[in-house]
């Protein structure tokens, strides 16, 4: 966890208006389709409420009448509140192009939406906290997310944001070897092939090798370096795979990267957890991420 640093710098407005209807443009994304935030408000010093549209028919969810909407959803759409925070209120004496470094979510079972029709409005609540200087400028920030349906509150999701990582000179790429056993992707709680980003090397461990390695929502234009998104689920994948549960029994969800992940190799390991199960994913040998996944207990 960041501490709070003694003197943390402003948040300013930017000058050309704040509020009103947001563009995928400004939110850093490829096309339209991917835009789950409409607005965003500033209501005080560091706090913001913010309106989602969650179309029935996103790239996660299944392909049924009356659809849950997949956990990866709110995450993302933190992190296109996140990137809306820094277009529309520059961090004074930051960049603004800061990536998510952690990830916690947490779900009230049972209080999801649903949606039969074309798409999910939900407000959120958000709150920008842990403005944590550095030698040359913003060196983090987190952003805590209130999700909201009918005056209830069914999901919080907290993400820290920190200057893009690099990969280290030199560093060895893991070669996953080329006889590889992707899994069913209802066996790792996705819908579609398209979504799997595990695979059984021959020695038998679990490796990260997306099967879509451009996947429009976990890897938009088709990252050398796996986002933190992509990491929380291929997480998230590990575990339901190796406890054999389905993506209902998911409560919640945690991932925090400690150094980069390349997008293809980075070995995931799963042990048993009272909350559920942990897991660590590494390479070379040396841990880049590790994470947990709380599951529903009967």
């Amino acid at each position: 966890m960041l501490g709070r640093a003694a003197y943390e710098p402003a948040v300013t407005e930017d000058p050309a208006g704040a509020d009103g209807p947001l563009s995928w443009r400004g939110l850093g994304l490829e096309a339209m389709a991917s835009m789950l935030v409409i607005w965003l408000r500033r209501l005080g010093d560091r706090s913001f409420e913010a309106q989602c549209q969650w179309p029935r028919m996103h790239p996660l969810n299944e392909r049924v009448p009356t659809v849950a909407h997949h956990p990866l959803i709110i995450v993302e759409s933190t992190r296109q509140i996140a990137a809306a925070v820094q277009h529309r209120f520059p961090l004074a004496a930051g960049p603004t192009a800061f990536e998510a470094v952690s990830v916690n979510l947490g779900l009230r079972h049972g209080a999801q939406p649903t949606e039969s029709g074309s798409a999910t409005h939900v407000p959120v609540r958000v709150t920008l906290s842990d403005l944590v200087p550095g030698p040359r400028g913003l060196a983090a920030f987190r952003v805590t997310a209130e999700f909201l349906y009918a005056g209830q509150q069914f999901a919080t999701c907290t993400m820290t944001f920190a200057p893009p990582m690099r990969s280290a000179a030199g560093a060895p790429a893991v070669a996953p070897g080329s006889a590889l056993l992707h899994p069913a992707a209802a066996a790792v709680g996705a819908v579609a092939d398209s979504d799997v980003l595990l695979a059984r090397a021959p020695q038998g461990r679990l490796v990260i090798v997306p099967r879509d390695p451009a996947h429009p929502v976990l890897l938009p234009g088709r990252p050398s370096l796996l986002p933190a998104l992509a990491v929380l689920e291929a997480g998230r994948q590990a575990v339901l795979l190796s406890c054999g549960m389905t993506s209902g029994a998911v409560v919640g969800l945690r991932t925090e990267l400690r150094s980069p992940v390349p997008d293809r190799g980075a070995a995931v390991d799963v042990a048993a957890d009272r909350l559920g199960a942990r897991y660590a994913v590494t390479v070379a040998g040396s841990v880049v991420a590790t994470g947990t996944v709380i599951l529903l207990r009967s």
